[in-house]
């Protein structure tokens, strides 16, 4: 059946859908550029990678760039013909088989599910602190957390073109104070003012800090595939959805080249050469240069969180959706409601996951008055979401390589050339997490990751002997009608 541009209507018998044509080119952008959080990854992730790279950590962040890019060549060559609210797990499973795309859902459940708890954490812990020094009152970072985690849920009940406003709106304000901050200390540090930075020449532990650095700055770009969530609800989601990725990862590469640049700029090379990881040169930057700034900044960063927050949910609850639908988990996960056309089920079972896991992790990482331990929900979580997650940037640049090569329209250079970098690449990258992070309790979390992903794929394969029907259907709810209703004509999960 023939749909118009806002078309929410289903057919008469067929299970409702999720919102159709609610989401624009604006909206996909906004859904990967606030995932990445470009005021929070500006503020407080370069500092990661100085003690390796120093000056040339704006290099880092250029290279950086220019990998995330070829990765998402892939991802977006995937997004244009096979578009789907189970992003990954779509794609996988189109190129590689049902299997795979389980064990992939697997995978991107732990790396999406957990950006949940670590924001709270996050936010937690850093107005905490906050509000103790700037007004004296000291309340425990859990109690602070649970306010977004309730906004969070209330977003994702109501749908997700309100999601998409209050993430725009955040976004802007971000990047304003962001740039803001940054023209400031560039104009107030005229002496400093080079390109240097931007050498890998200037990088004080030679070629080795270089990659380390690159290692650290690579988080920044991590949630760059947001939008490829949206198949379902994008309006045309084969065109959006890759040009989303594309101009997000762009702008919000272009935001941390002005911030590190502006930071190596304001602190020199020898301040620069100093940073470490706890340090905090952006509140010291506004502290010096503009006082007035200060609580724009606060509120900029914590707005920064609160945009990974709700988007990185809406992503999850849409991919454990999909798997709902097509069978591969309960089937009360696939309901949508019928009045908002939002996933209801899985966003009450996401919002109890992640503010159980923000507990658990805190209570034994630090515990819930101390800011440590919001702290340490981050790290660790966060860390364990990264390991999550580059293997399926892995596995989705290799099924482009396999869905492409017997294709009309297989190119040599976007379908075999680029995949394999972007694939390489990002294997490197896990491997360097993993050498960089020795330390209790990081040196345990992949293994942790990898009995998890053994589990998954002993599930897959049971699940293919016991229900082979279920597992055959995965990825098969597009987000073109043509395709739902052929599924629907035979039998298909609800839709």
């Amino acid at each position: 059946m023939a749909k118009t541009e806002s078309s929410t209507t289903k057919s008469p018998g067929s299970a409702p859908g999720l919102r159709r044509n609610s989401v624009g080119l604006g909206g996909t952008v906004i859904m990967s550029a606030a995932i990445m959080g470009p005021a929070v990854s500006t503020f407080f992730n370069p500092q990661f990678s100085t003690p390796f790279s120093g000056f040339a950590t704006p290099f880092v962040y250029l290279a950086t760039l220019v990998v995330t890019l070829i990765v998402a060549n892939g991802i977006m060559e995937m997004a244009r013909v096979a578009p789907s609210a189970g992003s990954f797990y779509t794609y996988i499973t189109r190129a590689l088989g049902p299997k795979a795309g389980f064990a992939t859902g697997g995978l991107m459940f732990v790396a999406y599910a957990l950006l949940g708890p670590i924001e709270i954490g996050l936010i937690g812990a850093y107005l905490q602190v906050t509000l103790k020094q700037q007004l004296g009152v000291d309340i425990p970072w859990i109690w602070i957390g649970l306010v977004p985690w309730i906004l969070m849920v209330i977003l994702a009940f109501e749908g997700i073109r309100g999601s998409i406003r209050v993430a725009t709106i955040l976004f802007c304000a971000e990047v304003v104070v962001v740039v803001a901050i940054s023209i400031i200390v560039i104009a107030n540090n005229p002496s400093h003012i080079t390109a240097a930075s931007l050498s890998p020449t200037a990088s004080s532990h030679g070629v080795g800090g270089l990659v380390t650095g690159f290692v650290f700055a690579a988080l920044s770009f991590v949630g760059f595939e947001g939008a490829t969530a949206l198949g379902a609800e994008a309006k045309r989601p084969s065109r959006t959805i890759p040009m989303g990725i594309l101009l997000s990862t762009l702008l919000v590469g272009a935001i941390y080249l002005l911030g590190t640049w502006a930071l190596s700029v304001g602190l020199g090379e020898k301040g620069m050469n100093k940073l470490i990881g706890s340090d905090t040169p952006w509140n010291t930057f506004v502290a010096t240069y503009a006082p007035w700034l200060q609580w724009f900044l606060i509120i900029a960063a914590v707005s920064s969180m609160f945009a990974v927050m709700i988007n990185s949910n809406n992503g999850i609850v849409r991919i454990v959706n999909t798997m709902g639908r097509e069978g591969l988990l309960p089937k009360a996960l696939g309901h949508i409601n019928e009045k908002r056309r939002t996933p209801t089920v899985a966003v009450i079972w996401e919002g109890i996951f992640v503010v159980v896991a923000a507990v658990i992790v805190g209570i034994f990482s630090g515990g819930l008055t101390n800011p440590i331990g919001g702290n340490n929900v981050y790290g660790y979580l966060g860390f364990a979401l990264t390991v999550a997650i580059l293997p399926v940037y892995v596995l989705a640049n290799w099924a482009v390589i396999v869905y492409f090569r017997k294709r009309s329209d297989f190119n040599v250079f976007r379908h075999m050339i680029l995949p394999v970098i972007g694939g390489l690449l990002m294997l490197a990258l896990l491997v360097g997490q993993i050498i960089e992070n020795q330390v209790a309790p990081f040196n345990w979390i992949p293994i942790a990751i990898l009995v998890w992903l053994v589990i998954v794929i002993v599930a897959a394969v049971v699940l293919g002997r016991t229900r082979p029907q279920a597992l055959a259907k995965a990825g098969a709810i597009m987000a073109t009608g043509e395709v739902e209703e052929s599924l629907a004509a035979h039998g298909a999960p609800d839709a």
